[in-house]
């Protein structure tokens, strides 16, 4: 906990967000070392959600980002401008249509010293895709929520003939690949590389303009740095996880020896014993994301805490050795699941290696209907 001020630790009410800065820039270190240059990482801010943290990637020399939402495209653009940076490139990371679309239009055609591509998975969508967007095809290895089968050979060539010289990317999202043996989930991630590389010739011929590959969130990234099929055909192959500049419980159990550190950590306090060796404290789940399973968070330095499951408002823990935490006592809590974590909190207090702080918006949390 000498990570963060006392004054913080005994001011600040609960349950809060709190970033360590000193950790973001850390992580962001690593990954691009990992990556080998900041060019083959192209990092989801949907789990960042705050500029001041975007600084941070802009600072290490990335250029290449992925985004989910109008929101987010904005902000990152807004960022951009203001820095006069140039050369800048943001996936819109799923398909939209409707109104949903044509804000994105709207949003893109505002920032246009950006490059703004959106993933399309059908010859319709990527001929009428609005000229302020760049196409890029989605591809579903299996994990089926958006994109073309692997196998589906017809529609894939399909979309790309409609998007042709416009088509300027691929996107292989293998997020659904968590085995826990890593030769096991290396040798999945590598099979669906090597399909999509079995397509690449016929793919040329129909987008000539094609020069990138995406993949690989969190889990497989490392398995995908290490293939090298893509780059060898002369494609730049990037990858895209987002998790890891805050890190989280999840990631540490996916990614054993990343040598990331907790960024994004919530403040609580205990605030009630109901029992005896038990406790709870005030961040439910309307301040930790609880959809990735138990337990949704653990306490920072005191693995004899257990944590059950939350309610709105609620975490109960159970002690299992030492002393029950005293009512009032300030926690910090590790989430589980950082990026809807992230998204639940109107503002974070970002705190420097020198202990300064201050409070600022997490200004790309959820979704704006108008703009």
């Amino acid at each position: 906990m000498n990570q963060v001020p006392k004054e913080l630790m005994e001011g600040l009410p609960s349950p809060a967000l709190v970033i360590l800065m000193k950790h973001v820039r850390s992580n962001i270190a690593r990954i691009i070392e990992l990556c080998g240059a900041a060019d083959r990482w192209r990092p989801h801010v949907k789990t960042t959600k705050i500029t001041e943290v975007w600084e941070s990637l802009l600072d290490a020399g990335v250029r290449r980002f992925k985004c989910a939402t109008p929101r987010e495209l904005e902000h990152l653009g807004r960022l951009v401008r203001g820095r006069e940076i140039s050369g800048v490139s943001i996936l819109v990371a799923f398909p939209h249509v409707g109104p949903t679309l044509e804000l994105l239009d709207r949003v893109a055609g505002s920032f246009r010293e950006l490059r703004v591509g959106m993933l399309v998975e059908d010859p319709e969508g990527a001929a009428t895709l609005p000229e302020t967007l760049e196409p890029w095809i989605d591809l579903n290895p299996g994990m089926d929520r958006t994109g073309i089968p692997l196998d589906d050979r017809e529609r894939i060539l399909a979309t790309a003939q409609a998007a042709g010289r416009r088509l300027v990317g691929i996107s292989v999202y293998d997020g659904h690949l968590h085995m826990a043996d890593q030769e096991q989930r290396r040798s999945a991630v590598h099979d669906c590389y090597q399909r999509t590389l079995n397509l690449l010739k016929e793919l040329r011929e129909r987008a000539p303009n094609l020069k990138e590959v995406v993949s690989a969130g969190t889990p497989t990234f490392q398995a995908a740095l290490s293939f090298e099929g893509f780059m060898k055909e002369g494609l730049l192959h990037t990858v895209s996880p987002g998790t890891v500049v805050f890190h989280d419980l999840r990631s540490k159990e996916e990614n054993p020896g990343l040598e990331l550190l907790p960024a994004a950590l919530v403040l609580a306090r205990v605030i009630s014993h109901p029992r005896e060796r038990h406790f709870t404290c005030d961040a439910g789940s309307k301040a930790l994301a609880a959809e990735a399973g138990d337990p949704c968070a653990t306490v920072q330095g005191q693995p004899q805490y257990q944590a059950m499951s939350p309610s709105e408002e609620h975490l109960p823990f159970v002690v299992h050795e030492g002393a029950t935490p005293e009512r009032g006592q300030a926690l910090l809590l590790v989430p589980r699941h950082v990026c809807p974590t992230v998204n639940l909190h109107e503002e974070a207090v970002l705190v420097e290696a020198d202990g300064s702080m201050r409070t600022v918006p997490v200004a790309a949390r959820a979704h704006a209907p108008w703009s």
